[in-house]
């Protein structure tokens, strides 16, 4: 079932200090979609996402949550709708993947509230989603990087929310497990209809998987819409600064950019990457 909630920035704009990162930004995330922000570094991504889940106060703007400031939400009332993987998260030592995961119930529980069958049913559904329930017992730092991820997934899903941000959620992983994390990603908007808006670096995985991305530029949306309006080689000059082909991936048709280095651009592959942009790109 498709999510139903909407979530937008209006004028938003974002700082640290005096440094400000993100200005008069406007942002609708597609219900029910898989979103991706892209951009090169120090351009805003996770500072959106950490505004959009309420852990940064905006300077100007708002985001809202169904027509709520999310930013006056009670921290509680807004887990139980949204829920936010940071970067790199950190599980306490020696702490289990069944007690990790059975942290997602949190924003469930009252201040006299006990552990229920409720509860149970909620993190046996988050293992058995992201393929864990037999790494139950197991300590998290015992797991490979691939393994970690799926678990802290789970905690997520264990919020039982309908909207998820995730901030890099392959960061150090290798090639397989980047798939399998975002394999289970989609499988989780494809079955739950979950709202996913990731920040992810690699330009060719966010089109792969995203079916909204979103390119920002110095604080600004430089582009938004479906990956093959939006990942351009024009887009990819004035973003990162990198010239490049962009051609059809041939296994999903979304568009694959292929950087050109100093050492390409004269070089005889220069002249193989335009003849196959030119023979895979759409007709």
């Amino acid at each position: 079932m498709t999510t139903t909630h909407t979530l937008v920035a209006e004028e938003l704009t974002l700082a640290y200090g005096e440094r400000t990162v993100i200005e008069g930004l406007d942002l609708a995330v597609p219900a029910g979609r898989i979103t991706a922000i892209v951009g090169a570094n120090a351009s805003g991504k996770s500072t959106l996402l950490r505004s959009m889940s309420r852990l940064l106060a905006p300077r100007a703007g708002r985001v809202l949550l169904d027509g709520r400031a999310v930013h006056r939400m009670p921290a509680k009332e807004l887990a139980r709708t949204l829920g936010l993987l940071p970067q790199s998260p950190i599980a306490p030592e020696g702490i289990t993947v069944s007690d990790l995961v059975g942290r997602g119930r949190h924003p469930h529980q009252g201040v006299f509230s006990r552990w229920s069958r409720e509860d149970d049913a909620a993190v046996a559904a988050a293992l058995e989603a992201t393929s864990t329930t037999e790494l139950a017992e197991r300590a998290v730092d015992e797991l490979s990087g691939g393994q970690r991820q799926r678990v802290w997934i789970a905690m997520a899903l264990a919020q039982q929310t309908d909207l998820l941000l995730l901030d890099e959620p392959t960061t150090f992983l290798d090639v397989s497990h980047q798939i399998e994390v975002l394999d289970l990603l989609t499988d989780l908007n494809r079955v739950r209809g979950t709202t996913i808006v990731m920040v992810l670096h690699d330009l060719n995985l966010a089109a792969r998987y995203a079916d909204h991305l979103v390119a920002l530029e110095s604080g600004r949306i430089h582009a938004a819409g479906e990956p093959g309006t939006v990942l351009t080689e024009d887009c990819v000059r004035a973003v990162f600064g990198l010239e490049s082909r962009v051609i059809a991936d041939p296994i999903s048709g979304k568009p694959l950019m292929l950087p050109i280095g100093r050492h390409h651009a004269t070089a005889p592959v220069a002249a193989e990457v335009r003849g196959a942009s030119e023979a895979l790109s759409p007709r």
